[in-house]
């Protein structure tokens, strides 16, 4: 019942094109009634002599004109079923995304791409079946098989009728056992492609990796033996629906049998007449297509309802972060922030502090530095502060707010953030530098471009700034990715901007630049620089020393040198490297 409930409230969105289909399809069941009637009334009238050719033309006229309604009907029924059923799948597929866009970081690492990719595609896919074919099918088969009935027991004989019907009854229980193993096996065959997707996924994703690593040859025996798994877990399906079938078929033989054998033999004792004999195995035929019907529509179900349970997991997940009763409306921000005693565990490592007591005053317009040793906690921060994740609530506080009282919204909005990844999307080079930005204009993206030093790269591209980058901006190299992330946080122009690691792939020439253009650009407005190169953060107005997510240090970057601690021996070992370089 929880799975109607579910997919009930977009079903009944469009109650009335489900109702205006169902009711033409009865229309069309009705109609089919009256053909056997008719062509068992010419036999008789034709037999016996009691009917003339206009009585046979009428009945023919009304055998056409039936087919003519009845061709319109099922043109009616699949354009209000059909339609509805994809409209049920949009919005269904709609709120999937939007929900799954509210969810927190905890889920995407807890979840896979692929699986996440075959709940947008086949699961969504049986659902949309399973309101749309499945409907009409049961719907269909259960008002034909009723009708049908009455006409065969009060038009010709009650006891023919039982007795072709005693093998039919045996199919009632066949559905039900077929319906239970079609749920379980549909399931397990979604679970193996849903792991085949996310391999595929991975593998294309990462192919540069498995090119350079040479082991194109065991991606591809991973991938054979899932492709194994998915294709034993799709025969399993197969041989079930293989099995029933057949079996259908042999029950609706044994039925047909019993019907000419009792039948003829009514017929020729005088019990039923010869047309309501031809009558009665059309009906029987009509019958067909009903209890096939039937085992489709178990099949749709079954496949359906397996697949609601898997999308409505989606929807079962709530975020971990989200606006509270405490949240109250800020109009704006200017970028000074306190941390007080911040300490953080991710949510899967209970107990295992990342970071542990920091406390740091960052003034409006300063530029904050975060260095330490890989797994310190410095991209934590950068997580924190953007309400990637909760911490308690007077942790963090900006302009004296503490952070959980600002809206989402607001607080994303009002800080830029480069990530360690450089993402881009499959767009123009303008699109991605855009992204989140309204109505920028042009001269604007020049500037941002300018200030993060890609301008000049961007428009020696034959397409310039409509250039697309590819996956992931796999057509860029790793520092013009860098740089277009840069100049898609500085368009944003926000009082905050957090650069992780934002220019490791950068040459010290053009990372000189760019820290001068950040200087004059962004008087005024706090900027937080996570880095591993001393070069990078030599000008900042502070610097905070991570260990193991502890505060070791925080100073300039000549206070730190002084101290002779960890901040020293990182500087000494990259000059090192530096003149090992050169040598």
């Amino acid at each position: 019942m929880k799975m109607v409930r579910f997919i009930g409230k977009y079903v009944k969105r469009y109650k009335w094109q489900y109702a205006g289909g169902i009711l033409t399809l009865l229309v069309v069941d009705i109609c089919n009634l009256f053909i056997p009637q008719f062509t068992g009334e010419i036999t008789d009238g034709l037999q016996q002599g009691s009917m003339d050719a206009g009585g046979v033309l009428r009945r023919v006229f009304f055998i056409v004109g039936l087919g003519a309604v009845i061709a319109l009907g099922r043109f009616l029924w699949r354009f209000f079923l059909f339609g509805s059923a994809r409209k049920v799948e949009r919005d269904l597929r709609d709120d999937m995304f939007g929900h799954l866009e509210g969810l927190s970081l905890r889920y995407f690492n807890e979840n896979k791409t692929g699986d996440l990719m075959s709940k947008f595609t086949n699961d969504l896919n049986a659902v949309r079946v399973a309101v749309g074919p499945a409907v009409i099918t049961s719907f269909d088969a259960t008002a034909m098989m009723a009708l049908v009935l009455c006409k065969m027991i009060f038009s010709i004989d009650l006891k023919l009728t039982l007795a072709a019907l005693v093998p039919l009854v045996l199919i009632a229980f066949g559905d039900y056992y077929y319906g239970k193993l079609q749920n379980a096996r549909f399931s397990e065959k979604q679970e193996a492609f849903s792991e085949l997707t996310d391999r595929v996924q991975e593998s294309i994703s990462g192919i540069r990796v498995v090119k350079a690593f040479v082991q194109e040859r065991k991606e591809l025996q991973a991938f054979a033996a899932l492709n194994e798994k998915n294709r034993r877990k799709n025969l399993r399906v197969a041989g079930i629906q293989a099995l029933f079938m057949p079996l259908l078929d042999l029950v609706i033989g044994i039925s047909s049998l019993v019907t000419l054998l009792y039948g003829g033999w009514l017929a020729l004792t005088g019990d039923i007449s010869l047309g309501q004999f031809i009558a009665f195995n059309q009906y029987i035929a009509m019958m067909v297509w009903p209890l096939l019907a039937a085992g489709e529509s178990i099949t749709y179900f079954s496949q359906g309802f397996a697949s609601m349970k898997r999308i409505h997991s989606i929807f079962e997940e709530k975020p971990d972060v989200f606006d509270t009763e405490d949240t109250e409306e800020i109009d704006s921000l200017e970028g000074t922030i306190d941390f007080r005693d911040l300490t953080f565990a991710y949510p899967d490592q209970e107990g295992v502090a990342v970071l542990d007591k920091i406390s740091l005053h960052v003034e409006k317009g300063s530029i904050l530095a975060i260095v330490g040793r890989t797994g310190s906690g410095k991209t934590t921060i950068a997580n924190l502060l953007l309400r990637m994740y909760n911490t308690r609530s007077d942790m963090i506080t900006i302009d004296g707010h503490p952070i959980h009282t600002i809206p989402l919204k607001t607080l994303r909005e009002y800080i830029a953030y480069v990530p360690q990844d450089n993402f881009l999307f499959s767009d123009t080079l303008e699109n991605n530098i855009t992204f989140g930005v309204k109505n920028a204009t042009r001269e604007d993206v020049y500037r941002a471009a300018k200030t993060a030093c890609i301008h000049s790269n961007i428009v020696e591209f034959p397409a310039g700034y409509r250039t697309m980058v590819g996956e992931r901006g796999v057509t860029l190299s790793g520092g013009q990715k860098q740089r277009s992330s840069i100049a898609r946080a500085l368009l944003k122009d926000a009082p905050i901007l957090i650069l992780d690691d934002a220019l490791s792939a950068v040459d010290t020439d053009t990372e000189e630049q760019i820290l001068k253009n950040l200087k004059e650009n962004r008087a005024g407005k706090t900027t937080i620089m996570i880095a591993h190169r001393i070069s990078t953060i030599q000008q900042a107005d502070q610097i905070l020393v991570l260990e193991d997510g502890h505060k070791a240090e925080c100073g300039t970057h000549e206070e730190l040198l002084a101290l002779n601690g960890i901040y020293k021996s990182i500087y000494d070992r990259q000059q090192l490297e530096k003149q090992l370089e050169q040598a």
